[in-house]
């Protein structure tokens, strides 16, 4: 199974300052937190074209599909905030200071990758790599 990418559209609540969310954020994940199981990486993103631009997003990158479901269930069924694990309730009152919306309501999307391309090395034509 491929990893899963979940990406968290977060819109900042007036008044709340792009730099002080961008330095806090930073800092809580360079404390480790959140600990989930599965997850292996997660980058804060803030957008420079496009309708996205001057706002943030989150890619949380999940070791594979299992792990995944086995934290948030499967799409058919997920889990309900209160099974949440206590590290994302954490994470959910820490960012839900700065965000005009509860952390449970913002827009987000799961993708499970089908394949990876090889961009170093690859031949012209771009070898594929699973």
């Amino acid at each position: 199974m491929g990893r899963i990418v979940s990406i968290h559209e977060y819109e900042l609540r007036p008044g709340v300052d792009p730099a002080e969310f961008e330095r806090d954020v930073l800092r809580y994940w360079e404390a480790g937190r959140p600990r989930v199981p599965g997850l292996e990486d997660r980058w804060l993103l803030k957008g420079i074209k496009g309708h996205r631009r001057r706002r943030y997003a989150a890619v949380w990158i999940y070791r594979d599909r299992a792990s995944w479901e086995a934290v948030w269930g499967p799409p058919h069924r997920p889990v309900e905030g209160r099974s949440y694990p206590p590290e994302w309730i954490a994470w959910e009152e820490f960012i839900g200071r700065f965000l005009d919306r509860d952390p449970d309501r913002i827009v987000f999307s799961a993708y499970e990758v089908c394949r990876r391309a090889c961009l170093d090395g690859a031949p012209p034509g771009g070898a594929v790599v699973s």
